[in-house]
């Protein structure tokens, strides 16, 4: 396997340096940057595989800096946030960031978040070999990765996909959050059902759902999604 690269970034050198240290110690490029433009431009010059942003940017903050990148070219994104809020944290799922971690935090945390993301990726891309999903007008084609409703394209991210896919592959099976984030994330986190509810509830605004009957993703209160009836 090619050697991956991560791009790194937060003003406090210090933390990005030991940040730098340990994903280079787990066997990763690491390119760092101090702020939003050099963050942007690097970006562009080594098409990182996933990209650790730090939210708090003087001037071009994370979220800005995350919109960027994204619509260049989509590349996973672990948010690194000292606020605790939970609308900071929906926000930037909403500008593409896949997963946050509040500091401070754990380096041995954060390589295992990496490497989590990292191995998501690699398993999208097998997603590749199933066959195509059709279900009351959507349709999911992992070969090409597109999402249709009513003949009419859906744009979701990678994350967005492999989380409507995990449901779809089990019509009327009830999922938690917890074995949503076992399959999609690939670990389990304290305060992962959040995490989960703001991604499908992204997905549901994609898909053109409202209302008290969902059409396609059903909530089942207090323990978690299924797909169809």
């Amino acid at each position: 396997m090619n050697e991956q690269t991560v791009l790194v970034v937060d003003d406090e050198e210090a933390i990005a340096e030991a940040v730098r240290a340990r994903l280079q110690s787990e066997g990763y490029f690491v390119v760092v940057a101090h702020d939003g433009p050099d963050a942007i431009r690097a970006h562009a010059e080594h098409r990182p595989d996933l990209v650790v942003l730090d939210l708090m940017l003087p001037g071009m903050d994370g979220m800005e800096v995350c919109k960027a990148i994204q619509r260049t070219r989509w590349t996973p994104v672990l948010m690194l946030t000292a606020r605790t809020e939970e609308a900071d944290k929906v926000a930037g799922f909403a500008v593409g960031a896949d997963d946050y971690l509040t500091k401070p935090f754990s380096l041995r945390e954060l390589a295992a978040r990496v490497k989590a993301i990292l191995r998501r990726m690699e398993r999208i891309d097998e997603l590749r070999q199933e066959g195509p999903i059709d279900n009351d007008g959507l349709s999911i084609d992992p070969a090409r990765r597109r999402v249709s409703v009513d003949g009419g394209e859906i744009q979701l991210t990678p994350l967005e996909f492999e989380i409507l896919l995990t449901l779809a592959r089990e019509p009327g099976v009830v999922l938690s959050r917890e074995v949503l984030m076992d399959r999609v994330w690939g670990y389990r986190d304290y305060a992962g059902g959040r995490v989960v509810d703001s991604h499908v509830a992204r997905i549901r605004r994609k898909l053109g759902e409202g209302g008290e009957e969902p059409r396609f993703i059903r909530t089942v209160h207090g323990v978690g999604y299924s797909f169809g009836s």
